[in-house]
């Protein structure tokens, strides 16, 4: 998979009031923990969200389980 440079998650007051997106869209990154939490696959967010890429989200994944083990420690 390729690497993605900088965050993929980015907040911007200026996008959904500062709500975290996924970088280059409007889609806020909870809307796809939402999924996952409600059982839904990842491939049903993005066949709903066709602006966020599969590498983006699955980077956006990793980024944010990188921060919950750094925040743990």
């Amino acid at each position: 998979m390729a690497t993605i440079a900088g965050s993929v998650i980015i907040k911007d007051p200026d996008i959904l009031g500062g709500e975290p997106v996924f970088r280059g869209t409007r889609v806020p990154f909870k809307v796809l923990t939402d999924y996952l939490e409600g059982g839904d696959t990842l491939d049903q967010f993005l066949e709903q969200y066709p602006s966020v890429s599969r590498e983006l989200a699955v980077a956006a994944i990793e980024e944010a389980r990188q921060s919950l083990i750094a925040q743990i420690k």
